[in-house]
């Protein structure tokens, strides 16, 4: 498999070189403006491609990480998506490009994912749903089953969106 490049040396950045490790990646590097374990800036991309095929952006902010989706696509890169072999993902669901599906969470049937979602360990995505591009569901989180999440939406930790409020709930314990 060729080498991948991450975007992002940060929390999303260690999760995602760990996805990529288990699904065969074997030469992985760091671009990041903040991190000593990267090689180079995030402008610096440009750089790499001739020794990195590959790209995957692990940044939480959505409009950065579409933004730099679509410069690495221009530049040549082809856009990983990582999906945990730890992970359920239905044989009639679609995880797009440049998605990643941590550990333990579920796309269940007829669901899609959209470009550049971050998907963490523990979240579902129920039937017959879609999750618009840039989206990130915290661990826990669940998209209900026949719903679409708009675009960059951020469902938090145990936070549920579903149809029948057509709004996102936190899962609290019933009061009384």
């Amino acid at each position: 498999m060729s080498g991948l490049i991450i975007l992002g040396a940060g929390q999303y950045g260690q999760v995602a070189k760990e996805v990529a490790q288990s699904i065969g990646f074997e030469k992985i590097a760091f671009l990041d403006d903040n991190n000593v374990l990267a090689i180079g800036k995030l402008k610096d991309y440009k750089r790499y491609i001739t020794e990195y095929k590959s790209a995957f952006v692990a940044i939480g902010d959505a409009e950065l990480r579409l933004a730099y989706i679509m410069g690495l696509e221009e530049a040549g890169y082809e856009i990983a998506t990582l999906i945990s072999p730890k992970a359920y993902v239905s044989p009639s669901a679609k995880v797009m490009k440049g998605s990643i599906v941590e550990p333990l969470a579920a796309i269940n049937a007829n669901s899609t994912v959209g470009v550049g979602v971050l998907v963490c360990a523990g979240a579902i995505v129920n039937h017959n749903s879609a999750v618009g591009e840039g989206c990130k569901l915290d661990c826990g989180s669940v998209v209900g089953s026949n719903v679409k999440l708009p675009a960059k939406t951020v469902l938090k930790y145990n936070e549920i969106f579903d149809k029948n409020r057509a709004e996102i709930a936190a899962l609290r314990p019933p009061e009384g």
